[in-house]
């Protein structure tokens, strides 16, 4: 059959006869599949050395630069009823613009007149402290009195004393003469009664003399009593002087005693005062908050509590507004392994959802209908997800972000890094390998990281 033996078959066997044999005499097949193929492999080969953008890739949504421009949900100071609304879900209010308004559903405030009365209560109060500070006053005035009164008692007690120790000092002058006087007379009577019984003095003299004598003990008697007189006089009148002492201090500590309780009595009613002051100032505020109004211009865009006659308590959301007027912004999260790669002023290609776009991952030039941005933001610190969020602002003046777009759009971000060939970002992909993050051209002494690790604080 392959004519490889010297005994041939041909003649015994019609060949013509035979499908197979005659499939196999047919024309060559053609080679087009062939070259086609091949050249898809070159022109796969020769795009391997495209050059090729590195980015990192990641999901995120749109939201605001300023925490003042997002959405913002409009809480109750107070617990209340509600009893009337003034907007509607979508309507645009200014800054002040009231939005709904609450009636107080607690008993301590259900009083209507309560900010007259108790404006009322801090008037007597007032009066009451004015009471107490004439009082305190006047009580400084009495003490004062009694200082001056003790004072001229005092001065006056000290006079009698002076003089009563002048009068003791002329008594005991007296008492020496009239012991002198009575010395002589003594003498004069024993020299008398001894000429008497000589027969020189008559019995006339000699009785004289012996009156004059009992004079003069008599005079000394009554001066020494005089003189015992005045110094009990004065003992009484240094008594006085320590009575007067002790009296005054008795009354002057009771001044200063009803003077310290007025004063207390005074700051205690200045105390009620201020607190029914702080009073009168709540209830004057809690009244203004029954109207609860827009902090800032936007658009009521959800009305959380609906129903009239529903119970708030404090805190409570009840509306939420956009405000009108923010800088939009795209929040993002990446990989802790792909943070190093990044830095502030990264460019980043965004697709924004709803926004038609052809996107070329490794050809960010060449995509259309995706916007510019640039890395705003890193958090220092891992987020809940276990990634870092990022913030992506603008960049682009010529080609601004679409002017519909609202916050919480959904968006998908490519954070442009180095240019390297197609063949290597294949090759770095299937290996697992991170992109590459080192300046080229530099020295392997002077190798650096774009973007160095950032500590977390």
């Amino acid at each position: 059959m392959l004519n490889i033996s010297e005994n041939s078959i041909n003649a015994l066997v019609n060949l013509q006869d035979s499908k197979a044999f005659n499939l196999l005499r047919r024309k060559e097949i053609s080679k087009l599949p062939l070259y086609v193929a091949l050249g898809i492999i070159a022109i796969a080969a020769i795009c391997l050395f495209l050059p090729w953008t590195q980015n990192i890739q990641g999901k995120g949504y749109v939201t605001t630069l300023s925490p003042a421009q997002k959405p913002q949900a409009i809480q109750s100071v107070i617990s209340g009823k509600l009893e009337k609304w003034f907007v509607r879900e979508g309507d645009f209010v200014n800054a002040g613009d009231t939005i709904v308004y609450v009636s107080e559903v607690k008993s301590e405030y259900f009083d209507p007149e309560l900010v007259e009365r108790t404006q009322e209560q801090v008037n007597a109060k007032s009066e009451s402290v004015g009471s107490y500070a004439g009082k305190v006053k006047s009580l400084e005035e009495q003490y004062s009195a009694l200082l001056e009164a003790r004072k001229f008692k005092l001065q006056q007690t000290e006079n009698k004393i002076r003089q009563a120790y002048m009068k003791i000092t002329s008594d005991s002058m007296d008492l020496v003469a009239f012991k002198t006087n009575q010395d002589i007379a003594e003498k004069q009577f024993v020299r008398t009664n001894e000429l008497y019984e000589k027969g020189l003095k008559s019995l006339t003299d000699l009785e004289t003399k012996k009156l004059k004598w009992q004079e003069t003990q008599a005079k000394v008697t009554v001066q020494e009593n005089k003189l015992l007189a005045q110094k009990n006089e004065l003992q009484n009148l240094q008594i006085e002087l320590s009575a007067v002492q002790s009296d005054y201090a008795d009354k002057l500590a009771k001044s200063q005693s009803d003077k310290f309780s007025a004063l207390s009595n005074q700051l205690d009613a200045t105390a009620t005062t201020s607190k029914l002051q702080n009073q009168l100032s709540n209830y004057s505020e809690r009244q203004k908050l029954y109207y609860i109004t827009a902090p800032q211009a936007g658009y009521v865009t959800k009305a959380i509590k609906k129903g009239l006659g529903e119970i708030i308590k404090e805190g409570t959301d009840i509306v939420t507004i956009m405000p009108d007027v923010y800088d939009l912004a795209v929040e993002m999260y990446v990989k802790p392994q792909d943070l190093p790669l990044l830095e502030k002023g990264k460019n980043v290609r965004l697709q924004f959802d709803g926004w038609p776009a052809m996107v070329f991952s490794g050809w960010p030039n060449s995509s259309f209908g995706t916007f510019s941005g640039e890395v705003f933001a890193i958090d220092q610190f891992i987020s809940d997800n276990n990634k870092y969020r990022l913030i992506i602002s603008p960049n682009d003046s010529e080609k601004p972000w679409p002017s519909l777009l609202r916050v919480g759009s959904g968006t998908r971000a490519f954070i442009l890094l180095n240019d390297v060939p197609l063949w290597y970002e294949l090759w770095r992909q299937l290996n697992g390998f991170p992109p590459d993050f080192y300046e080229k051209g530099a020295k392997e002494s002077e190798i650096k990281r774009k973007a160095p690790l950032k500590s977390v604080k």
